[in-house]
């Protein structure tokens, strides 16, 4: 039991023998460093249940934790905080169950109907995926880690968006604009000349590219010929031939299907190389093309139930004004359906297809806000009880110094690239400090992958999911300061700690006391948060809160590796005690890590 918990124990079994009254929780708080003590319960929330002065009950409850804990040494009162000082030898206790616990902060995932889906990636195949899509898998990949590790089971999905007009533009520039190799075929990611361009989503993506810029000409010569701009946008003899293929996919025209199916399979090809460096995966697909009918059946039911309505028009609507929001389309006049009939059928598909399912995660940009209240609330009036465990994941932009992307123009920063770009900065900083002696080409290149994505990572994911983010590459891999590589390079040195303690340190002595060392203290403090720091990050679906409780931690650790001997205390028990402070440490740093999917190095 942790020293929260027994406080906890403690102060609820006082407040009953005092008052008669018992209580539900207990509201604690670190110590401020100004005041003396170990742990402070906040004592105003208890007025709730009991009235009176909270400096007096403060007082009660520390006379009488003090007489029934013996390990609670003494308190003091400020205004409503009641501040205890707690022995060394809870602390050597509580740390010892702790360091023997291999799964540290973990929760056995529950076997009852209680899994989460979580929802993250959802790129369209007619780009590569791009910096956007990067903080997209980093965040769901995340979230999914740390809602599992706090004891749920955890499916990821994505639901890929592979049909639509963008993709016959991507289809057609490729049909009227690849060159022929000399076999007289178009080109191909095997065949291409262009060795960027092996890469499927790559060579997708150039064509849609390729699509504007015709595109572009096209309405200017419109235009120019006495065209509006809005007429010539709609006129434009491209756009028509894609609009026609369209129609054509639709109407399941075999020779579309064909030219459909192998590009796309050119792109999941690309994506999956994409997925794999950037360290993330999935346990299922979904697919636009088999999921953009589903709904219909749901829109009648609901229509005969009085959740939707009719116009004379023939669309069917949602009317959420008294829920504070406006009336929603759900089906067009002549029976097509929408994005939110597609979302509703495609939701209530996947409570069929996970029976043990009881809520979702939807990992999609704050620009789809408005969007995911609607359909929350829509699945709600349709009677689905695991709609009220659905969550948008709502997430700022990325912005780069030199502005905004755009698909169409070929100026996003593309994912690939950004990881390479990465790797690149780490080598080159790494190069610059000269730590690297004695690796090998291939530990070195192995090391600047590690540190590079550690820093992409880690810079994007500590920053709150809602707010956004200006990424400077240059900035992330800096080895001071809030960054992966600092945190990295700490795993690292106390590795070096490890190897360079030869003597069993597994058991510290039975019946011996030891006296901490306040950095002691202070560090068994922070590492005995972990397993509420793993429920508060998964409650808020915040990877935020692991990398920045992290960050703490090896703040805390440098400042105990400098002020305290760990190899060099003379005293035998201390040292066993500081090499397996440090141990615990790192594994820590490994876990909370690994639930952002970022690798540590065991040497720097």
């Amino acid at each position: 039991m942790s020293i929260q918990n027994r406080i906890e124990t403690a102060v609820k079994k006082g407040f009953l023998t005092l008052y008669e009254v018992e209580i539900p929780s207990v509201e604690f708080q670190a110590t401020r460093k100004e005041f003396e003590g170990d742990i402070t319960v906040v004592v105003f929330p208890m007025l709730r249940y009991k009235k009176g002065n909270p400096v007096q009950i403060g007082n009660d409850l520390g006379n009488y934790i003090v007489e029934n804990v013996t390990e609670v040494i003494r308190f003091n009162m400020v205004k409503g905080f009641l501040n205890l000082v707690i022995n060394d030898a809870l602390y050597l206790e509580s740390f010892k169950s702790i360091y023997t616990n291999d799964t540290y902060g973990f929760v056995k995932p529950s076997t009852n109907n209680d899994a989460i889906l979580v929802e993250y990636s959802s790129p369209n195949t007619n780009k590569p995926l791009h910096l956007g899509h990067v903080r997209n898998n980093l965040l769901g990949y995340a979230v999914a880690e740390i809602i599992k590790a706090s004891g749920k089971q955890v499916y990821k999905t994505q639901i890929i968006n592979d049909r639509g007009i963008h993709i016959c533009k991507s289809m057609l520039a490729w049909q009227k604009y690849a060159p022929n190799g000399s076999d007289g075929q178009k080109e191909t990611p095997e065949t291409t000349l262009n060795p960027v361009l092996r890469k499927g989503d790559k060579l997708v993506g150039n064509y849609y590219v390729k699509f504007d810029q015709e595109y572009k000409q096209e309405i200017s010569q419109l235009i120019a010929e006495g065209k509006t701009e809005e007429e010539a946008k709609k006129q434009a003899p491209l756009l028509l031939e894609a609009q026609e293929m369209l129609q054509k996919w639709e109407a399941g025209d075999e020779k579309v299907i064909e030219l459909w199916k192998t590009m796309n399979t050119w792109v999941y090809e690309g994506f999956e190389t994409t997925y794999k460096n950037l360290g993330v995966d999935f346990d299922s697909y979904y697919y636009e093309s088999n999921t953009y009918l589903l709904g219909k059946d749901n829109i009648e039911e609901g229509l005969k139930n009085g959740v939707f309505f009719k116009k004379e028009d023939g669309s069917v609507w949602i009317d959420l004004t008294e829920d504070g929001l406006d009336e929603k389309i759900v089906l067009r006049s002549d029976g097509t359906a929408v994005y939110m009939t597609q979302d509703i059928g495609t939701a209530i598909q996947r409570s069929k297809d996970y029976p043990d399912v009881n809520g979702m995660v939807y990992t999609v940009g704050n620009e789809q806000d408005y969007h995911f209240k609607v359909l929350f609330l829509i699945l709600k009036k349709l009677g689905y009880s695991w709609a009220d465990e659905l969550f948008h994941l709502s997430y700022g932009m990325v912005d780069l110094p030199s502005g905004k992307m755009k698909s169409r123009e070929g100026t996003v920063v593309d994912a690939d690239e950004l990881m390479t770009e990465m790797t690149d900065t780490a080598r080159n900083l790494s190069q610059e400090l000269g730590k690297l002696d004695g690796y090998s080409n291939e530990e070195k290149e192995s090391l600047y992958n590690t540190i590079g994505l550690g820093a992409l990572k880690y810079y994007i994911l500590k920053v709150d999911p809602k707010k956004r983010i200006l990424f400077d590459p240059k900035e992330s891999v800096d080895f001071q300061g809030n960054t992966g590589p600092f945190i990295q390079y700490t795993f690292a040195r106390i590795q070096s700690i490890l190897r360079k303690s030869t003597f069993d340190y597994s058991v510290i002595s039975s019946g011996v006391e030891i006296e901490l060392h306040p950095k002691e203290k202070e560090l068994i403090k922070i590492i005995e948060n972990y397993p509420e720091v793993i429920q508060q990050a998964a409650a808020n679906h915040s990877p935020a809160i692991i990398a920045n409780y992290t960050y703490d931690l090896v703040k805390e650790f440098n400042s105990f590796y400098q002020n305290v001997s760990i190899l060099g205390e003379e005293n035998k028990e201390k040292k066993i005690l500081r090499v397996q402070l440090s141990k615990k440490v790192s594994d820590i740093i490994k876990s909370a890590f690994s639930l952002l999917g970022i690798s540590v190095p065991e040497r720097m």
